[in-house]
């Protein structure tokens, strides 16, 4: 007897950019004749003012089925929501796992509990590395979406740590999963690094480049980059990729160093893996503060899928994420920047052998098809031996 297959519907505001969407894909391959898997995504997603707009587009080669619902208060993180009537017809009938990619805590996290159908499994990710206490409403939100939950899922060991102190969290089942990276996209490409360097203006050959990638914000650690950058005795180029409010801090930093600084503001994210082929190494000096640590640093997982040696402060999940495949370094200590940094501008040897193990890394822990299989355990499981619905 042939069994039906059974059926995930997946939904997130990251769907929005084409390349988060790798999870739907990746999974409904691997699930391949035992899963039917359908991804929603927002239309258009805002975010917080530091963060490019993103309309939802199709790409040429998505092996799961998109279907794009309307968002509304989409600067609002915590309180935009998906179009009821679109989100309701998409979850009205037979679906085995529901699996929401937004915060417990959160309006949207909340919406996509209640119109789950009470037969079905619902599994929530999370990524709250902090112990916070959310006011009303949010608090109820969070909850109530517990309430539904049959499990949930995060990205880290910080995060399960916090959260199983937490009520409500110890009791659910759940699965640390990795954030996952697309290792056809993000791979090593010399050329493609060499052509992105001759566009920035930078003669070849030059000195070593030290990257930066992701929100130009204080909490990323760019201060103590900076004060480490500036106190180098080797030979050094800097490549800052994001936006931010602390651009115009780089840019008057950068001023003092014109040839050797370069800021990238309109970078697409289908052109992120050419610029970090053009990076030697990659620097993540994330900062704790009293509301935020790292999370994960998805940025490090692609630098090492494209062959770039790591370097991350001890902030948060960073220690994790890079294990022995970089270097971890103190957060707050600007001389200890300066040393690691130029330890390894001046051995090329040593930049190698962390690219291979980073490399190495990417394609065993989180490469999407590993990512994919893990959620899809994860779900199998939740249904073989039940929980709450």
């Amino acid at each position: 007897m042939t069994l039906k297959p059974r059926r995930l519907l997946t939904v997130g505001h990251s769907y929005v950019v084409g390349i988060n969407r790798r999870l739907a894909h990746a999974m409904q391959q691997h699930g391949r004749g035992r899963w039917e898997i359908l991804c929603v995504a927002p239309t258009y997603f805002h975010g917080r003012n530091d963060l490019r707009p993103v309309t939802f587009a199709a790409l040429p080669d998505e092996a799961c089925p998109v279907r794009a619902v309307p968002t509304y208060l989409t600067r609002l993180v915590h309180l935009f929501g998906y179009s009821w009537s679109k989100l309701c017809g998409v979850l009205r009938g037979r679906w085995d796992v529901v699996h929401a990619w937004e915060e417990p805590y959160i309006f949207a996290g909340a919406q996509i509990a209640a119109l789950t159908p009470r037969s079905s499994r619902f599994v929530f990710r999370t990524a709250q590395s902090l112990m916070k206490w959310y006011p009303p409403p949010f608090n109820f939100l969070e909850r109530y979406v517990l309430s539904r939950s049959s499990g949930w899922i995060c990205s880290g060991r910080l995060v399960a740590q916090v959260l199983q102190a937490r009520p409500g969290y110890g009791s659910k089942p759940r699965r640390i999963i990795p954030l996952g990276v697309d290792t056809t996209t993000f791979r090593p490409e010399p050329a493609a690094g060499h052509r992105t360097r001759q566009a920035l203006g930078w003669a070849e050959p030059g000195p070593p480049v030290i990257g930066y990638l992701g929100r130009f914000v204080p909490e990323k650690g760019l201060g103590v980059l900076m004060q480490a950058l500036q106190d180098l005795p080797t030979p050094w180029r800097a490549l800052f990729v994001g936006n931010g409010p602390m651009l115009a801090e780089l840019h008057t930093w950068a001023r003092r160093f014109p040839d050797r600084v370069r800021l990238c503001t309109d970078v697409l994210h289908d052109q992120v893996p050419a610029y970090l082929n053009a990076m030697d190494l990659l620097a993540a000096p994330s900062q704790t503060t009293p509301r935020w640590r790292e999370q994960f640093g998805r940025m490090l997982i692609e630098a090492m899928a494209c062959g770039v040696p790591v370097l991350g402060s001890d902030s948060g999940e960073i220690p994790y994420v890079i294990g022995d495949a970089g270097l971890v370094l103190p957060e707050a200590d600007p001389a200890a920047w300066t040393t690691a940094l130029a330890d390894l501008l001046e051995s090329p040897a040593r930049r190698t052998e962390l690219a291979a193990r980073g490399l190495q890394q990417a394609h065993a822990r989180f490469a999407w098809p590993v990512v994919a299989r893990q959620h899809l355990d994860f779900f199998e499981e939740l249904l073989e031996t039940g929980g709450p619905t």
